[in-house]
């Protein structure tokens, strides 16, 4: 279980961050953070709709195999 990030963690990553790469690379560096989080969240999406299709589907076949077998 990962322990979660409170407000003094939380500034001192971000003074980290400024001593780092300076006021002038944040902006940056914030836009590219954000673009990779969307991406993540939107190929987690793609996935998690693309697992449900393909259950929907084999459920399905399964209920016509069975409905055959029946016959």
């Amino acid at each position: 279980m990962m322990p979660h990030i409170g407000a003094p963690e939380l500034i001192l990553v971000l003074l980290l961050a400024l001593i780092i790469f300076g006021p002038g690379k944040l902006p940056d560096l914030g836009k590219a953070v954000g673009k990779t989080i969307s991406e993540f969240r939107r190929s987690s999406h793609e996935i998690m709709e693309d697992a449900s299709t393909e259950a929907t589907e084999a459920k399905k076949e399964g209920s016509q195999v069975a409905k055959a077998v029946k016959s």
